[in-house]
């Protein structure tokens, strides 16, 4: 992914007004009035379904997530339900992917690629784990991935838990595996990770 032109940093939003900017960005760039793009935010609370999402892993009632400030929002990406909140880094590439020479495995690879390097070069070892997209810090998901490609061009993209509420991902089944956790940077190093570090 280091062909990407621009690197926005949204700072914190909430994840409607992010994905109907990915819109905005999406269009312009299947028209050619934007290079690729990638969107880095952090998000209010919220749970995501997939097109493909099954309702019953969101396993919290609407109750108690409403007085867990977290909102429940559909999704066009690939995958099933996902968490999104403070201290998780989010990123949307936004790229024009035959320019690249990429496929849509070829692309989900490459996320991994980049997420991989990056979490090296903060000395955390991860891996990918066979028939399932994502990043793994044992046996544990670190970073999860889900995308939609419309008219040759990606958008949505990769979840990197860096210092985010673990607790959350107790309300869903994240992704719908149950034979694996959810861990994040915090506590993989046992301290506090540095955000612009992390961005970086």
């Amino acid at each position: 992914m280091s062909d990407l032109t621009y690197c926005v940093d949204l700072g914190r939003l909430e994840y409607a007004s992010a994905l109907a900017l990915q819109h905005r960005v999406v269009a312009a760039r299947q028209e050619g009035r934007l290079p690729d793009v990638l969107l880095l935010v952090e998000h209010d609370p919220v749970i995501t379904l997939g097109r493909r999402g099954d309702p019953r892993h969101i396993l919290a009632s609407a109750e108690v997530l409403e007085r867990a400030g977290i909102a429940v929002h559909p999704a066009e990406r690939g995958g099933d339900v996902t968490y999104h909140g403070p201290g998780q880094l989010v990123g949307y590439p936004i790229i024009r992917l035959e320019e690249h020479h990429l496929g849509a495995a070829d692309y989900m690879h490459r996320l991994e690629d980049v997420l991989l390097a990056a979490l090296a070069d903060l000395g955390v070892a991860a891996r990918r784990r066979d028939g399932i997209v994502g990043v793994w810090i044992g046996s544990d998901k670190v970073a999860a991935l889900g995308v939609r490609i419309e008219r040759g061009v990606s958008y949505h993209g990769f979840a990197l838990n860096v210092n985010v509420n673990l607790g959350h991902f107790a309300l869903i089944v994240p992704c719908g595996i149950t034979d694996g956790g959810v861990t994040s940077l915090d506590r993989v190093l046992g301290r506090p990770v540095d955000w612009a570090t992390v961005q970086g």
